[in-house]
C-alpha cells in the first residue's frame, strides 16, 4: 500500500540517524569499485560478513540493521525500482549516505557506506543535510 512506503522511509532513515548521527568526513581515497551486486537482504549481507536483524519483512520492502567492522548500518531491499526509489527520496529529507545497488539500498555514515561499496559496489547518494542551516550541534561539513 501507497502509505506505508514513507513511514517506512521514515523509520528506516530514523533508524540510521540513531545509529549513525552525522558523518565524519573522513574521505579515504576511492578504492576500485566491483560491479553491482544483486541479490537478497540476507546474500547481500553475507556478502559483507554481516548478520542481518530484520526490522521490516514486508512483500515491498525487507529491512535490517546490520553491524560490522566498519559500523552500523541500515540494509534494505525492495520489490520494485518505483518503491526503492520513493523510499530513498523520503529518506533523504533526513540526511545520511545511501549506497544504493539495483532493488537494495544500505544507509549510514560516509566511512561505513564507502567500506560497503568497495564489496557491494553501487552508487553513493548524499541526503540532504538541514542541520547546517539550523545551527544544530549536528553540523558537519559534507557538502552536496
Amino acid at each position: 500500500m501507497r502509505l506505508t512506503r514513507p513511514m517506512l522511509a521514515v523509520a528506516g532513515a530514523a533508524a540510521v540517524l540513531a545509529l549513525a548521527g552525522c558523518g565524519s568526513g573522513d574521505s579515504d581515497a576511492a578504492a576500485k569499485i566491483p560491479a553491482t551486486a544483486t541479490g537478497s537482504l540476507e546474500s547481500l549481507a553475507a556478502k559483507v560478513k554481516c548478520k542481518p536483524d530484520m526490522q521490516i519483512d514486508s512483500d515491498e520492502v525487507r529491512q535490517a540493521i546490520c553491524k560490522t567492522s566498519d559500523g552500523k548500518y541500515v540494509f534494505a531491499t525492495f520489490a520494485t525500482d518505483r518503491g526503492q526509489r520513493e523510499w530513498i527520496n523520503d529518506a533523504k529529507d533526513y540526511g545520511g549516505f545511501y549506497l544504493v545497488g539495483r532493488k537494495w539500498v544500505a544507509v549510514g555514515e560516509d566511512k561505513v557506506v564507502k567500506a560497503l561499496q568497495r564489496t557491494l559496489g553501487g552508487e553513493e547518494e548524499i541526503g540532504t543535510n538541514h542541520s547546517e542551516h539550523g545551527g544544530s550541534s549536528h553540523g558537519s561539513s559534507h557538502s552536496g
